[in-house]
């Protein structure tokens, strides 16, 4: 499950808004055929995004639209969820406006970096701890780093890859197999947005490609980050990784084996790249 879930269409207004039945049968305990711990890693990235956007100006997703009353059902149904969970939540706010006053209060009135700092340190932690939960419940024939953490440590990455875990351990069927595909290259753009830094990658006189133009902006990553001969080698298993998840995606017909490649792929690709970064210890 991800965030993008609890949205549904509004043809009226011409922009989606919170499905309010599915945030109240989270807050119940009664969406059916979804555990808790996957309602959960879904909405903390719901809510977290959306008082991220509410502090900094506005929402990056211009056709989905969160009223003032929703923001606040939506995080007492985090706040419930995680209870259910075992794990303690108690942010300083109760809605956007109150949130407001919380920044304010934190000295964060003229800084929009000030105010994802607040959230981050609210909300990383919870990420962290969900995936955790999340990947202990999927048994996976998928590939494991060696690192002796089960997760990179970059919250969307490990939400994607619990959820690309997940659904290559549900397929079935050569839709399903394909899907799989769909999920890499999810993850490969993920990847793209978070290891990708303008200040950092960008060359005088470049413009800065899309998030999708995943070969693009990884392989400049790697070539920035790790000198040497061995930036050449690593850009073409990002190449080859890349290629071969597209490939997977848009295939007529799927298989376990070709799926299972993909995602064997892009799992270890991310652990990698999160091996090579800068503010890796």
């Amino acid at each position: 499950m991800r965030a993008n879930d609890y949205w549904i269409d509004n043809p009226l207004e011409g922009f989606r808004v919170l499905n309010r039945d599915m945030i109240e049968q989270v807050l119940t305990g009664s969406l059916n055929g979804v555990k808790d711990v996957d309602a959960a890693v879904a909405l903390a990235r719901l809510v977290h995004d959306e008082f991220e956007s509410f502090g900094t100006g506005g929402n990056p997703h211009a056709d989905e639209h969160m009223e003032e009353d929703d923001s606040a059902r939506a995080l007492l149904a985090l706040r419930q969820v995680l209870k259910r969970l075992r794990i303690e939540f108690n942010p300083p706010f109760r809605d956007f406006r109150t949130f407001r006053q919380f920044w304010i209060r934190s000295g964060a009135s003229n800084s929009y970096q000030a105010r994802r700092d607040l959230l981050n340190e609210l909300f990383d932690n919870i990420h962290e701890r969900l995936v955790e939960l999340e990947l202990s419940a999927i048994e996976s024939t998928l590939s494991n780093p060696v690192s002796p953490r089960r997760t990179t440590g970059w919250p969307r990455i490990d939400e994607e890859l619990a959820e690309l875990r997940r659904h290559f351990g549900d397929a079935r069927s050569e839709q399903d197999f394909r899907n799989v595909g769909n999920d890499c290259v999810i993850v490969l753009e993920c990847l793209s947005a978070t290891v990708y830094n303008r200040e950092r990658h960008l060359r005088d006189g470049e413009t800065e490609p899309p998030i999708g133009n995943t070969k693009m902006r990884i392989e400049r990553y790697v070539e920035v980050e790790l000198d040497g001969a061995s930036s050449a080698e690593l850009r073409k298993l990002v190449r080859a990784s890349i290629e071969f998840a597209q490939a997977v995606k848009h295939r007529g017909s799927g298989s376990r084996r070709d799926a299972g490649i993909a995602a064997d792929g892009v799992i270890q690709l991310a652990n990698i790249l999160r091996r090579i970064s800068p503010d890796q210890a």
